[in-house]
């Protein structure tokens, strides 16, 4: 069952990323961001209320920069998402759990066993693959190499957070807090929005709170390994969409990197089959 919800959860979360894309680079990115965040807000609240947890998470400067880690994620993935192929940018995306694990020893202090370094080495050759090491660089896959540092940085610290707050806590005071910060920051130059503009921002809201619910009913349900392998589904519908609505083809060169960068992901997660995973909810 954690399998398939990670599957939806995944589906929600490329359906988001198509959204986003369509709505294009006419918005500020802090305006896009705010919308996105302060629209999620209620279904977050009515969630958390429903399970009876409290709304404000315990460790707060954790928390601060946990939200900076995440917004600087936020920003460089919409960036990369309406100036690149939707497949490229979520190719290079997966590679946040190698990033992931790259940082880990050195941050957390976590021994990373050889089967691991091969899993990153071979993402990271595929991040490069994709990245067109020719000579043609693309500064958006600059952006979005960036954003899964970043959102790598971001998940070290809810690793943290973890060890005293409920999960689903933590995203809605993420969300709330990078609402509040993006609403100031986007104040100067917010920009009026249309009917259809209106529709997407509240299906890319939606979405990505459904994502995170479904994806944290996911990690409950079943074991971290298999629901991570079961992420890697969002790869092929952002295939699809990029096809069907952009008429988007990737490269032999995206597709060979984007394939390095899967197995890598799937290499990572097969080595944590024999690991006792920790109980992440306090």
């Amino acid at each position: 069952m954690g399998v398939l919800l990670m599957m939806l959860a995944s589906a929600c979360f490329a359906t988001m990323a198509a959204m986003i894309k369509t709505i294009g680079p006419e918005i500020p990115l802090p305006q896009l961001v705010f919308l996105r965040c302060i629209l999620s807000v209620p279904l977050l609240i009515l969630f958390i209320m429903s399970q009876g947890r409290p709304l404000l998470v315990k460790a707060k400067k954790v928390l601060v920069l946990r939200t900076m880690f995440g917004m600087t994620a936020m920003h460089g993935f919409f960036y990369a998402l309406t100036h690149m192929a939707l497949a490229d940018c979520v190719f290079i995306g997966r590679a946040q759990p190698l990033l992931l694990a790259l940082f880990a020893p050195y941050i957390l202090k976590e021994k990373t066993p050889p089967v691991a370094w091969i899993a990153i080495l071979t993402g990271l050759f595929g991040v490069a693959f994709i990245m067109q090491p020719g000579g043609q660089w693309n500064w958006a896959a600059f952006v979005a190499l960036g954003s899964a540092a970043a959102s790598a940085g971001a998940h070290l610290l809810v690793r943290r957070l973890n060890r005293t707050d409920y999960p689903m806590v933590i995203v809605f005071n993420f969300t709330l807090l990078t609402a509040i910060f993006t609403g100031l920051w986007s104040i100067p130059n917010f920009v009026a929005l249309q009917g259809r503009e209106w529709l997407l921002i509240l299906g890319v809201a939606l979405f990505a709170s459904l994502g995170q619910i479904l994806m944290t009913s996911a990690y409950r349900l079943d074991r971290a390994p298999a629901v991570g392998a079961a992420s890697y589904s969002s790869v092929i519908l952002s295939v699809v969409y990029g096809y069907f609505f952009w008429g988007e083809v990737p490269s032999p060169a995206a597709w060979f990197g984007g394939g390095l960068i899967v197995a890598g992901g799937i290499i990572l997660v097969v080595s944590r089959l024999r690991v006792q995973e920790p109980t992440t909810t306090p």
